[in-house]
């Protein structure tokens, strides 16, 4: 596997948070600008990318798995570094649950990812005898709405 890229069972450490993204693009407009970035997370040890899978929906409805490419036309393959980056996470029914929340004729990156900064943490849980029992993520337009309502309220 590439460099920041490994499978779980390569580690030798606790494992920590690991979640998943859809993201998807919009029709005819894919630019790969935003492609450094999770680079740098992987870079910086924040993020272990363990499955990076790109869909298309077509407009039948049928979803289908996207080769890694240059997603923003400059002729370079913007990707390199996540060659390879499948742990065996995602199946066929998981891309095509991804591909049931797309618009037809969009694509989307589907990422799976570990919280390396967790990994300490639930490892001192375990070891103490304590253990994670339930988690989730907040709607990221739920969170920015109660922010902004409490910014605008001085709360």
């Amino acid at each position: 596997m590439s460099a920041g890229i490994e499978s779980p069972e390569n580690t030798g450490t606790a494992v920590g948070l690991v979640e998943y993204l859809i993201v998807e693009f919009p029709v005819g407009h894919r630019t790969g600008e935003n492609l450094p970035l999770l680079v740098d997370l992987v870079d910086r040890g924040l993020i272990r990318v363990l499955d990076l899978i790109f869909i298309k929906k077509h407009p039948d409805g049928m979803t289908s798995v996207v080769e890694l490419a240059d997603l923003d036309g400059d002729g370079e393959l913007d990707l390199a570094v996540f060659e390879g980056a499948s742990s065996g996470i995602l199946g066929a029914d998981d891309l095509d649950a991804a591909g049931g929340v797309l618009e037809p004729g969009a694509s989307a990156a589907v990422v799976v990812y570990e919280n390396r900064w967790a990994a300490p943490l639930l490892g001192a849980l375990h070891h103490s005898g304590a253990r994670v029992v339930a988690g989730g993520l907040i709607p990221q337009d739920a969170l920015v709405e109660v922010l902004d309502a409490a910014e605008a309220t001085g709360a």
